[in-house]
């Protein structure tokens, strides 16, 4: 399924219906008065977290939603029927802006969250509402309200605890494959992934974390080189990003530089991105360059900075990884928790 994380919609809510001009009109019964009931309510647009769903694709290709309008009011005091509410589902994650001010209006982040993003206009008063001692027979009712009318934007920011990055080709798909049953593509030439990768990985008995696999990013992608920010939202969610470094014999690059590409970058686009937890992760250490292995963990244990060296392809270093993974996740988490509890 093509992952689409970013879309455009228009939304109209149901138009609230007309009052009735109505009089009651019985046998032996003269001057019945008005009875015109009032109008229906329009239908709301409800924006509601579905965890079965991935993607906005069903978005991208209806960029326009209309919900039910009110019924009108009839004799007898009817009431209209009222709009039928419109729920489009979303998948976790999904940030909803205003498309003019680009104000976060509401944030999906959990099951059954959901988000009124444009309300049905109310429906008119009949007739029977106006009349008084000095007009027992008013000829009017009132009109139904418009149903509001808004575009909004649609962001989505995957849910993950931790989020893989790296330069392309630093090994990001192949440890994904390797730690969890995600089976990203793997090739040798770069750009191998176009969108990111979930992976749930197992922990123990009764524990688990995900895992995204974030896109490669080059120098100049916060302004939109190579496949751009458009994924860097993913990783604002997670609990630690872990730098994938590729320090084989077959790469050129200086793997200091690397990092320090990667950590600027992330910088620009969002200040809070550098401050995450992060860790180093040297890759491809079965056919390592060991003066570039040495150079970086070296710079590593000078800056503070956890540092592995693994090898996807034969598990080297990969369990004592994961292990780290889910003690800082769980700390994370416990601390979220104690932060939402003295609020």
């Amino acid at each position: 399924m093509q992952f689409v994380d970013y879309v455009k919609v228009m939304l109209k809510a149901g138009d609230g219906g007309r009052g009735c001009v109505s009089f009651r009109r019985e046998k032996y019964v003269p001057r019945g008065g008005p009875n015109g009931g009032d109008g229906g309510r329009g239908g709301h647009i409800i924006i509601r977290a579905d965890n079965e769903l991935h993607t906005l694709i069903d978005l991208r290709y209806h960029h326009e939603y209309r919900a039910e309008r009110g019924g009108h009011g009839k004799g007898k005091n009817m009431h209209g029927k009222n709009g039928e509410d419109l729920v489009i589902p979303v998948p976790l994650g999904t940030v909803i802006k205003d498309m003019d001010s680009g104000e976060v209006l509401a944030d999906l982040d959990s099951e059954e969250s959901f988000y009124i993003a444009v309300r049905g206009g109310r429906g008119g008063l009949g007739n029977s509402h106006f009349a008084t001692s000095v007009r027992q027979t008013p000829r009017f009712a009132q009109p139904g309200e418009p149903g509001e009318e808004k575009q909004f934007i649609f962001e989505l920011k995957l849910l993950a605890d931790a989020g893989l990055i790296g330069l392309p080709n630093a090994g990001k798909s192949t440890l994904i494959s390797a730690i969890s049953a995600a089976r990203p593509k793997i090739a040798d030439y770069p750009f191998t992934s176009l969108s990111p990768n979930l992976g749930v990985v197992k922990h123990g008995e009764f524990r688990s974390f995900v895992v995204a696999d974030i896109p490669g990013l080059i120098e100049g992608a916060h302004r939109g080189a190579g496949l751009g920010f458009q994924f860097l939202r993913h990783a604002e969610r997670t609990a630690i990003l872990l730098h994938l470094i590729d320090i084989s014999v077959m790469s050129d690059t200086d793997p200091v530089a690397c990092f320090e590409t990667i950590n600027r970058e992330l910088g620009l686009y969002s200040p809070e991105l550098q401050g995450k937890c992060r860790a180093v992760a040297a890759t491809k250490i079965d056919i390592a360059d060991k003066n570039r292995l040495d150079s970086l963990e070296q710079y590593c244990k000078t800056n503070a900075i956890d540092f592995f060296a693994i090898s996807s392809v034969t598990g080297q270093g990969i369990s004592r990884l994961v292990s780290y993974l889910a003690e800082k996740i769980e700390g994370a988490k416990n601390e979220k928790a104690r932060n939402q509890n003295r609020q």
